[in-house]
């Protein structure tokens, strides 16, 4: 009895894009004979695939064939599958997918043959009737197929895909070939944007633009980005937030402006930062806070149902409830919710002791030194943020560490401030604006002050800023949300990188 002839070995990819790089390079000589265009750019496609499949829905083959019903297609070839004089392949456009059926009868021996020759990847253009196959798949019946680019690196493995998710950032050319869910994630995401931007002009906001390069990092306590302007021949910061922008165009008499922008901060990155994000400021003349906190609560649940269909989501396997009025606690009262501290909450010595105890050190968090308000909102960053799952405002941050908002009346040493707590992650920061342009200053001096005692997150005084405050600003509320973050909790995606098209990563070596 004879041995059984042993399976070839596994090209790797170097040998399939060496055997690519010959196909291409037989495409070229053809061309250079005068048959073909190795890449032609004359192909015109008139349909989309789900177009196709939504148009002709429940229609029977004996209808589709009696209509010859035309279809003009080109997208990349994810299957094909070879049956002597006849072939079957699967085209993917931005759409979804298609079957296209190519016989030697309606193309010629030769494109036949030449289709034999193709590779996964490639894109194809095709000419046809529709018509379904005996087990109802609706196709297309090519009158003629053409090689309109040629790939030359071999897709991943059609069952698993890309399984490195590094790699699936780094190429995310490739992921969106092979993940149908991440280009259905990005899709969503494109719609909640601009579902936002509906949002904001449906409600009197005019949308505008602010420089992104910044003589003074402001608007945020962040560390910049820096480059150099060399016709300016001065440093220049890559904008870290364009509030204080935005807030000179309501002093110049636009009363509701808002910016989808992106921000640059040169800090860490984590599951929920990227050095380079999205975000959506928007400020109203005469609204407060609280005006705020409404017209966020209403906009969040526009964007949910836009992208997800409804209010009621679900995030990591946890349900997160939409419909339901947003919490809405002070730093002390979510403390009090959501901890042991009980009557501690009000005794810094306890807090300083409970803080070593968390592991913050006195030389990086300065604890000796911090107001009672200060340690609150330290105590809470450590305690309480993680378990604040459903929606929640949470209020009345520091006077000392809100430099741009507007102290409470009655509690100076407190703001009219909020941020917006979901799924244990900050989502938003508003409040209402510190007009008073001297109390601005002096709120930048102490920024300053902070600065050169070593904290490279503190502000820089921005004495233009305070200009513009002196010719008087109305009342303002102003919000910022995070798009990004927003698009996870909407996508049930796990890492900001995952709704993030090129996010930063390390330089490959």
């Amino acid at each position: 009895m004879s041995e059984p002839t042993p399976s070839p070995a596994p090209l790797d990819d170097n040998q399939l894009i060496a055997e690519r790089r010959e196909k291409l390079k037989a495409l070229r000589e053809q061309q250079r004979q005068g048959q073909g265009v190795a890449f032609p750019n004359d192909f015109k496609p008139q349909d989309k695939a789900a177009a196709l499949h939504s148009a002709h829905e429940g229609v029977a083959n004996e209808e589709l064939e009696t209509r010859a019903v035309r279809a003009v297609v080109a997208g990349r070839m994810m299957l094909k599958r070879v049956m002597g004089k006849a072939c079957f392949a699967t085209l993917q456009d931005a759409s979804g997918r298609i079957q296209l059926y190519i016989t030697q009868d309606a193309v010629g021996p030769e494109v036949l043959a030449s289709f034999k020759h193709w590779d996964l990847g490639d894109i194809v253009g095709c000419e046809g009737t529709l018509f379904r196959t005996k087990t109802g798949e609706l196709s297309v019946k090519a009158t003629s197929v053409r090689l309109l680019t040629k790939s030359l690196r071999p897709l991943p493995d059609k069952f698993h895909g890309m399984t490195d998710q590094e790699q699936k950032y780094r190429q995310r050319y490739v992921d969106l070939i092979t993940d149908a869910e991440a280009r259905q994630r990005f899709m969503a995401r494109s719609q909640g944007v601009s579902a936002i931007r509906g949002f904001m002009v449906e409600h009197g906001f005019l949308e505008v633009e602010t420089p992104m390069l910044h003589p003074i990092p402001g608007g945020a306590n962040a560390k910049p980005f820096k480059t150099h302007h060399n016709a300016l021949d001065q440093e220049m910061f890559l904008r870290i937030a364009p509030e204080l922008y935005l807030k000179r165009l309501v002093v110049g008499g636009f009363d509701r402006v808002f910016e989808i922008n992106r921000n640059f901060r040169n800090e860490g990155i984590s599951v929920r930062h990227n050095p380079e994000f999205t975000m959506m400021e928007f400020y109203a003349a005469y609204w407060n806070y609280r005006d705020l906190m409404d017209f966020t609560e209403a906009l969040v649940r526009h964007a949910a149902q836009t992208v997800a269909g409804g209010q009621q989501l679900t995030y990591g396997g946890k349900p997160v409830d939409l419909t339901q009025p947003f919490a809405r606690l002070t730093i002390r009262e979510a403390i009090l919710a959501h901890t042991e501290a009980g009557d501690h909450v009000d005794d810094t010595g306890w807090l300083i002791a409970a803080l070593r105890k968390l592991g913050l050190s006195e030389e990086k968090n300065r604890l000796s030194t911090r107001s009672l308000a200060s340690l609150q909102v330290l105590y809470f960053e450590e305690t309480v943020e993680e378990k604040l799952w459903q929606p929640t405002f949470i209020m009345e941050h520091p006077t000392e560490i809100s430099p741009l908002a507007r102290a409470n009346d009655e509690r100076p040493e407190v703001t009219e401030r909020f941020e917006l707590y979901i799924t244990g992650r900050e989502f938003g920061n508003g409040f209402s604006e510190l007009n008073d342009a001297e109390e601005q200053a002096a709120r930048f001096q102490a920024q300053v002050a902070a600065k050169d005692s070593g904290d490279d997150e503190a502000m820089y005084y921005d004495h233009d800023f305070v200009r513009a405050l002196e010719y008087g600003m109305p009342p303002t509320g102003g919000c910022g949300i995070g798009v990004d973050r927003l698009m996870m909790l909407l996508t049930d995606a796990p890492s900001i990188r995952d709704v993030i098209l090129f996010p930063a990563l390390r330089r490959e070596i």
